[in-house]
């Protein structure tokens, strides 16, 4: 039966917190890059706030729709101008906040509490309410987090000169990376009933296995950019061809329209770029081997051409701890992996029934919409 205490409230309310610190912290971020007269920088910080931001809020207002489907109409146009002005986070937290106290709080754990008992249906509320945040939150990561990232790392190789805001930044990005993969999985196990229980030592596994996985990348591609930025974009375009691709021949079922499915695979194109990412809910031993096998084909061969190119590089100082970083991360991020998959990883994913993609039209489907779209959202 899932649950929801006063940790995972106060979880919640530290997460909200760092969601608005993180904004503040990316404009600060901004206006210092342009008060120096770097207006690229700052530019492309914006750009990823607000691509990240839009898409975003055409995911929440989407999924409002379709939970609130034949309800006041007049709540869900209140509802589209709070996402008009970005804040659609927001009401999600309200939401999340005002289940999540109730049950924390207010309500006491029944014994053999049923589905129909009022405790258990406002539990299933908090849970989904806090699913719909965590799942926004893995677009940002990937859409704003991870680029911005990427872009400090290459500022930092680039022109050495390093600022009080620039280590901030990278350390929110870190932050912000680690809590949205961790929150996620937390949610996955909490909404699915055939999934383990999320223990310590698992959540340990699995973030650093993701977060050294995404670094070592991301200080590949940083070389990359530095030997070329015109290389390092057409990489990532067909990185994310490679991925839209994927995902296209996999026929995923996540949204209800077609134009919102086809905006969700190219979400999950950029997100591939990064990480791997589970769409379908299946075992995926095959895919996750050849995926981080050709990272790392990819980023040996990225140190190796670096050499190749300009031979002088290897007495830069810069370039040895980063290459060291990158090896390290590479090898260890691995080794994390082998063994959350061997140990820490649940066995079973869920019931053959709810992994079915035929999702729409089932019967019950109005109380099983958020189960239903978080079963078709999976990552691992």
């Amino acid at each position: 039966m899932m649950k929801f205490t006063k940790q995972n409230f106060f979880f919640l309310v530290g997460g909200m917190l760092i969601y608005v610190v993180d904004i503040g912290v990316d404009f600060w971020v901004a206006s210092r890059y342009f008060c120096q007269g770097q207006y690229s920088w700052s530019i492309l910080i914006l750009c990823f706030r607000g691509l990240s931001s839009i898409i975003t809020q055409i995911f929440s207002y989407e999924w409002f729709k379709n939970d609130w489907e034949g309800t006041d109409t007049g709540k869900l146009k209140l509802v589209f101008l709070v996402h008009l002005f970005h804040c659609g986070i927001f009401i999600r937290y309200w939401f999340a906040l005002k289940y999540g106290c109730q049950v924390a709080f207010k309500q006491t754990s029944g014994r053999g509490a049923s589905e129909a008992d009022p405790s258990t249906s406002i539990t299933k509320r908090a849970v989904d309410a806090v699913t719909d945040i965590n799942m926004l939150r893995v677009f940002k990561t990937f859409l704003e987090t991870t680029p911005q990232l990427l872009l400090q790392i290459y500022i930092l190789m680039e022109h050495g000169n390093t600022h009080f805001y620039q280590y901030v930044a990278i350390m929110m990005s870190f932050c912000g990376i680690s809590f949205s993969m961790l929150d996620y999985q937390i949610s996955l196990r909490k909404s699915l009933p055939d999934k383990d229980e999320f223990r310590v030592l698992s959540k340990i596994m699995y973030v650093f296995y993701k977060l050294l996985t995404i670094t070592s990348w991301i200080l590949g591609i940083s070389l990359v950019t530095l030997l070329s930025v015109r290389v390092s974009v057409i990489l990532l375009i067909f990185l994310w061809i490679c991925g839209f691709t994927w995902t296209l021949k996999q026929h995923t079922t996540f949204c209800k329209s077609k134009k919102m499915e086809y905006l969700y695979r190219a979400v999950v194109g950029i997100i591939l770029i990064f990480s791997f990412f589970n769409i379908k809910g299946r075992r995926t031993k095959v895919y996750i081997s050849i995926y981080y096998a050709t990272h790392t084909a990819v980023t040996l061969g990225i140190l190796f051409v670096y050499v190749f190119w300009n031979p002088s590089i290897i007495k830069e100082i810069h370039f040895t701890i980063v290459s060291i970083l990158t090896i390290s991360s590479l090898v260890l991020g691995i080794i994390f992996l082998l063994v959350y998959y061997s140990h820490f990883h649940p066995t079973t994913y869920c019931r053959p029934q709810a992994c079915s993609d035929e999702v729409d039209g089932v019967a019950g489907q109005k109380d099983r919409g958020k189960t239903d779209r978080f079963q078709n959202f999976l990552m691992q």
